[in-house]
């Protein structure tokens, strides 16, 4: 068959430019709506589509990860209860396939990227103080950290790991893979403000559709991961969390699994008189026991984090083989928890909603242990899961204390794992079990009640469960925001005033002693994060920027040209340099990024000029002033600015670098290595 010859293809070109197009004058009118409607509904603010966008995604992914994870754990109780009563049998099917799930969501998550390990908030933390950490956010990261998330949840209560961190991690991602869609829509400059605000409401949204609950989403994220937070972001927090925590509650409507909008954990906390007034001194005691445990836990898991890394065996596993590690902690976790062994004394057959519910159950269960006879619990009766913290060698008072005794360490042990999961939901029970404790402890000392005013109301311990819970909770991470937390996901309010007390008891002592469960572990794994400095800390306003600041600054100038240039590029790596006015009068007159200068250097011809895009007429001569635009100076620091106002510069604005000029005259830079060094330094002198 013959080639086609230059006429076909020049009438093939022909035919296909002037393709058939039906209908010029509809389509020029349906084009013409479309764009009407597009400014409609952005002229009000594009922002709400993408945040509505953002909510109702995350609550879908939320529902249907829960709905994959309760059906995998039920795979397991079933298999648990086929294989009849061979002990054996049963130790294998209830160590087995945690440590299988476990194992592979280790493998299958570092294999794509090994930035979805682990919770993913310390890393958030460091990119919103102004930190450019790209990888964390990148979408490859989503579908692996999902499909990790997943199975660690589906391990249950064996391992005893939830999935808010690494959910608000998710949340994080879609909202920068949004804002990335939302640029090509509006088609406007990529503004990292604009990235910023979406993050910010990002971390409301995965906060909300873990545990449907808005207001204390939107609280907990701005205590827990901004150091700074601005007003305008409020709204947006708020309508993307609302927006998420209705679908994920709405979800359950439709699955039949509610009949309607209601707690995540559902509590019958439904008192006529809550608590007697002297009550609230117990609340108190509550709130420094919480604190004084959540300062051991703290320094344990720090240490242990940093001791796992650094010993020879733990540390090669983690290097090379970390699937490995993984199964074989799990291993050592699911036999303890085995439920004809040890577990019978720690409720392992519980998951860890049902731990919740179980803890929050308004009734003593010393008096109901008293009262009722030991019959076999039906896991799916909320009101029978109370007798799995009864054990006929044991009272309810030894199992409580030895659970929380056992899973101290297991927990602990358990942040050390590669693999996604979440820290807040174990401590957030393991605090739940310290108030039921304390309140059960008061209900055998006081079985009448405290009298007030000749009439004697019964103590109510799952009171204390709720005060406990939020108020270790809040101790480790930080936050004042648990309180709301917990009566959000109840549904119960009559208690807010106790908890919020014990609350800021727990944060006033863990705050004095240990850094909060993110930044131990940001000082672990020594991301560039700005240390804190304590507002009392009056020695920050003695150091200057004079004593800190790096003074050997490669700096360009205006009538530079291609071998200057060159040779400044040569010695640093930065991302931008100063220009000053002449070498010497060295005014600062601007700055200029690295790109640029590249650029500068390829439009110029000369043997040692790096490849580029064809110039049409390669320049022999010209300087920097002449051919490159220089940015203006916005902000420039003093010799004598203290380091406080340094730190909150840094941190207000999320910079990297402020250049330090005396009397316009250029002396020195300061980025966020020498901040943090002289911060450390100053710590180390107190």
């Amino acid at each position: 068959m013959d080639p086609p010859s230059l006429e076909q293809e020049e009438e093939k070109v022909l035919v296909s430019e002037h393709s058939w197009r039906p209908f010029p004058k509809a389509r020029r009118r349906l084009r013409g709506c479309l764009e009407v409607v597009k400014g409609l509904l952005f002229r009000v603010g594009e922002d709400w589509y993408f945040l509505f966008v953002l909510g109702v995604l995350m609550a879908t992914i939320s529902f249907m990860m829960d709905l994959i994870v309760f059906r995998l754990y039920e795979a397991h109780r079933w298999l648990y209860q086929e294989v009849g009563d061979y002990l054996v049998l049963k130790y294998l099917s209830w160590t087995i396939y945690p440590v299988a799930l476990t194992a592979f969501s280790t493998g299958f998550a570092n294999s794509i990227t090994p930035y979805s390990g682990g919770s993913g908030i310390p890393e958030l933390k460091t990119i919103l103080s102004g930190v450019e950490m790209k990888e964390y956010l990148a979408i490859k990261n989503f579908g692996a950290k999902v499909v990790g998330l997943t199975c660690t949840l589906s391990a249950g209560s064996t391992v005893f790991l939830g999935k808010l961190g690494p959910f608000v991690h998710l949340s994080s991602m879609a909202a920068a893979y949004l804002g990335k869609m939302r640029t090509s829509v509006i088609r406007e400059y990529e503004d990292k403000f604009k990235q910023n605000e979406m993050l910010v409401a990002a971390q409301a949204v995965g906060v909300a559709t873990v545990f449907g609950a808005p207001i204390s989403g939107v609280l907990f994220s701005i205590e827990v991961m901004s150091s700074h937070f601005a007003v305008r972001d409020y709204w947006r927090g708020f309508f993307a969390a609302t927006c998420g925590a209705f679908m994920f509650r709405l979800l359950a409507v439709f699955n039949s699994e509610q009949e309607t909008i209601a707690a995540l954990f559902k509590s019958d906390l439904k008192i006529d008189f809550p608590f007697d007034l002297p009550e609230t001194f117990f609340f108190m005691i509550l709130g420094a026991i919480c604190g004084a445990i959540a300062c051991a836990y703290l320094f344990c898991q720090r240490w242990l984090l940093a001791a796992v890394k650094e010993n020879r065996l733990t540390g090669r596993l983690l290097a090379t083989d970390k699937p490995l590690y993984t199964a074989l902690v799990v291993l050592l976790l699911a036999s303890i928890t085995f439920p004809p062994g040890l577990g019978q004394l720690m409720a392992s057959r519980l998951s860890m909603k049902e731990h919740l519910i179980s803890l929050f159950d308004n009734r003593s269960w010393f008096l109901l242990a008293q009262n009722a006879s030991m019959s076999t619990t039906q896991l799916g009766d909320p009101r029978g899961l109370w007798q799995e913290w009864c054990h006929p060698s044991a009272t309810i008072f030894g199992t409580l204390v030895f659970f929380l005794l056992m899973k101290f360490w297991m927990l602990t042990l358990a942040t050390t794992l590669p693999m996604p999961a979440g820290y807040f939901m174990p401590v957030f029970v393991y605090g739940a079990a310290i108030g039921r404790l304390h309140g059960e402890v008061l209900a055998w000392l006081f079985p009448h009640g405290i009298r007030a005013e000749g009439t004697a109301y019964p103590i109510v311990p799952s009171g204390y469960a709720l005060a406990g819970a939020a108020a270790f909770s809040g101790a480790v991470t930080y936050s004042v925001s648990t309180a709301l937390l917990v009566c959000e996901a109840t549904g119960h309010m009559a208690h807010v005033l106790p908890v919020v007390l014990a609350v800021l008891v727990a944060n006033a002592i863990t705050q004095k002693c240990q850094p909060s469960f993110y930044d131990g572990t940001i000082i672990v794994k020594k991301l560039p994060y700005l240390p804190r400095i304590r507002s009392r800390h009056i020695a920050s306003y003695r150091v200057v920027v004079k004593e800190f600041m790096e003074q050997q600054v490669v700096a360009v100038t205006k009538s530079d040209g291609f071998e200057e240039v060159l040779a400044a590029l040569t010695a640093t790596t930065d991302k931008e340099y100063p220009v000053v006015e002449s070498k010497g009068s060295p005014t600062l007159v601007g700055t200029i990024s690295r790109a640029k200068l590249v650029a500068f250097l390829q439009s110029h011809e000369h043997p040692q000029a790096p490849p580029g895009p064809l110039q049409e007429k390669p320049a022999s001569t010209g300087t920097l002033g002449e051919d490159c635009a220089i940015e203006p100076i916005v902000l420039q620091l003093s010799p004598w600015t203290s380091l406080h106002q340094a730190h909150h510069l840094f941190e207000l604005l999320k910079l990297q670098c402020i250049f330090v000029t005396h009397y316009g005259e250029l002396v020195g830079a300061v980025t966020r290595t020498e901040l943090r060094r002289a911060i450390e330094e100053l710590a180390k002198d107190a």
